[in-house]
């Protein structure tokens, strides 16, 4: 159990071990520093910070892609009583959008990062008519080369009710969200974390989780401090390049404690059907994280039947559910337990209604995972509009406990719509309770759920809400859950009664825009006929939603497949070796791939996990030619070969 009162207590008191983190950003790239190293470059970047008149309460942006880099100055931050607020660095102007609404919303806020991501920052200010809000931020940036220090800075004490650090939503695109953590906050979901994993000084944990991302950060970076564990962190970029790199590592550190999101397990097994893996042995894992996104228990299966040859057990499957609000977590099963799930009656899922539970084979079935019961100082409970519902019936999942925050920053707005009187926080979630133990059914809010981030449709929408025929109303973003490919479908419906044959144009521009803004993979783009509202004008995107998963659109979809069709290519068409050779590569990588050398990259729905490994392959075959965010920029594959041909 632990006993410290606060973060700044933690690292003092474990930099006297000699546990270590090992920072694996390459194959054969790795850094390892202790918990003394750790403590005494926090000091010393504190010290920096301080000479450039940072001081308790002021806040920092930490937006960076090294993870040494982010573990260094989120720790001078924290002993300096300054207030970190980690932002995903991305490679879309989701990411960059993002910053610029955060920093808006803080009250004392700098910036801290590298030169190559202020260059970027004022691209993508020029572009968007936002120079006066970058002037601002320029004023306030503080790059990494400059913040050094061979001298300490002075250490804040804080009492444990003092604002920790600030989580800002993820994926959010229009308003993101600011979670506010005090000390006690962190303190006491660790302590529930430590104790619901049995975890022990033996454990080594390994994660390749962005440390923007709560699990990333609290989960598998302080949590293993304050549980005195070594700990390996894998650059994010590297796993959704190399996904196979991940259990190689695994089995090469004999780690025990890993974790990933439901994409993640997906991402592995593509990569492993093309290419096995030999001398992995994972006999040392004991827990596997499962979280973040719904948990879909046939990927769950698939996931241990297929690893089982490397020494992985069934036990390992840790099916979890948490949230910024609740610090990280919310409920979990029990250690060493395989995992369980139960079948409900796809038609019982109406909010105050009783579940009704059926056999996994009857053919209305709906399998979900048992997350367990409440973690330690945690209170979770099921209520609708009205009053708290008894087990077995489908409600708002709502949590209260030492762990959950107080609110959002400067947002009453938010802070009001979720907390109630009696300081219950509604975490957006439905689900049950079966004797004593939760069951997520689903979302209130209709958020889409990709690469183990949330983003709210609206968002989404505004996004498109700039081309030319869309506008508030007429566009509607939604996910709809797809059994075969395990993920969520994107789909974008735009009011539309014109010929079909110049819907072709508008749909190719909608796909791009959110492709490269957000990063997303776009599945379908469907004219409607309507856009279904609420009597006070509410649009109600799940029945759009129901219509697509029941197949009305089939016929629809079918006739825009015929019009995109590609033209045969010539027999006498030709092209030069390197052209061919990103052709190649791009078929190998995009399942049924029929991109053409002259088709947009974005047009065609490409996910960023996908430009991720198309820019691994070409990475692998010429090395450091070719930057990922430079796939943003030549966005066919004759502009990138030309752009490559010129750096040969």
């Amino acid at each position: 159990m632990i006993t410290f009162s606060t973060l700044v207590e933690t690292l003092q008191k474990q930099a006297c071990t000699d546990r270590t983190i090992t920072f694996i950003e390459a194959k054969d790239k790795e850094v390892i520093i202790t918990y003394a190293d750790l403590y005494e470059r926090a000091l010393n970047k504190l010290h920096a910070l301080q000479q450039r008149g940072l001081k308790p309460g002021d806040e920092c942006i930490i937006f960076l892609r090294s993870n040494e880099e982010f573990i260094d100055i989120y720790w001078a931050c924290i002993l300096g009583g300054i207030i970190p607020v980690p932002i995903a660095v991305g490679i879309s102007d989701e990411h960059r959008s993002k910053l610029f609404k955060v920093f808006e919303k803080l009250e004392r806020p700098h910036l801290y990062t590298t030169e190559d991501n202020v260059e970027r920052l004022q691209q993508y200010a020029e572009d968007n008519k936002l120079s006066a809000a970058y002037t601002l931020i320029k004023e306030k940036t503080l790059l990494v080369a400059d913040i050094t220090s061979k001298e300490k800075g002075e250490v804040h004490e804080p009492a444990p009710d003092d604002l920790a650090f600030i989580q800002f939503s993820s994926g959010s695109t229009s308003d993101p969200k600011g979670v506010m953590l005090t000390h006690k906050n962190i303190m006491t979901n660790l302590n529930a974390i430590g104790e619901g994993g049995l975890y022990n000084e033996n454990d080594t944990s390994f994660s390749w989780m962005p440390l923007t991302h709560d699990m990333g950060l609290i989960g598998f970076h302080l949590n293993m401090i304050a549980y005195r564990m070594n700990q390996c962190l894998m650059a994010t970029d590297l796993f959704s390049r190399r996904p196979l790199l991940w259990m190689q590592k695994v089995s090469e550190k004999k780690a025990t404690v890993l974790c990933s999101p439901n994409f993640g397990y997906k991402h592995f097994l593509k990569a492993l059907s093309k290419k096995p893996i030999e001398d992995v042995n994972l006999s040392s894992v004991r827990l596997i994280y499962n979280g973040a996104e719904p948990i879909s228990i046939d990927l769950c299966d698939t996931f241990l039947d297929t690893m089982k040859e490397y020494g992985l057990k069934r036990e390992t499957m840790f099916t979890v559910y948490g949230m910024a609000e609740a610090t990280l977590a919310v409920s979990f099963p029990v250690a060493g337990e395989e995992y369980r799930a139960v079948h409900v009656d796809r038609h019982s899922l109406n909010v105050s209604e009783k579940i009704k539970f059926v056999d996994a084979d009857n053919k209305d079935a709906l399998g979900f995972a048992i997350v367990g019961k409440p973690v330690l100082d945690c209170l979770v409970r099921i209520a609708d509009k009205e009053k708290v519902l008894a087990d077995d019936t489908v409600g708002s999942i709502q949590i209260s406990g030492s762990n959950v925050t107080q609110g959002y920053y400067k947002n009453e707005e938010a802070n009001h719509a979720a907390i109630s009187k009696d300081n219950w926080l509604d975490t957006g979630d439905l689900g049950f309770i079966h004797n004593g133990e939760l069951i997520i059914t689903g979302r209130a809010k209709d958020i889409i759920f990709a690469n183990g981030l949330n983003y709210y449709p609206h968002d989404l929408e505004d996004l498109l809400l700039n081309l030319e025929g869309l506008e508030l109303g007429k566009v509607v973003v939604y996910g709809v859950w797809n059994e075969k490919l395990q993920r969520d479908e994107l789909i974008i419906f735009i009011l539309y009664r014109a010929d079909i044959k110049d819907f072709i144009a508008l749909a190719k521009q909608a796909s791009h825009v959110l492709n490269e803004q957000s990063g997303l993979e776009i599945d379908h783009v469907i004219p409607v006929k309507r856009i279904p509202k609420t009597t006070s004008g509410k649009v109600q995107r799940r029945i759009l939603g129901d219509a697509y998963a029941e197949g009305e659109y089939a016929d629809v979809l079918n006739e825009i497949n015929a019009l995109n069709k590609p033209k045969e290519t010539s027999s006498d068409e030709s092209l030069s070796p390197l052209q061919q050779e990103l052709k190649d590569i791009c078929d190998d990588v995009i399942e049924g791939s029929t991109l053409g050398v002259n088709d947009n990259f974005f047009d065609s729905g490409i996910s960023s996990l996908t430009l991720a490994e198309i820019h691994q392959q070409i990475d692998d075959r010429y090395p450091d030619k070719v930057d990922v965010v430079d796939l943003f920029e030549y966005q066919t594959i004759v502009e990138l070969a030309k752009f490559l041909q010129e750096k040969l």
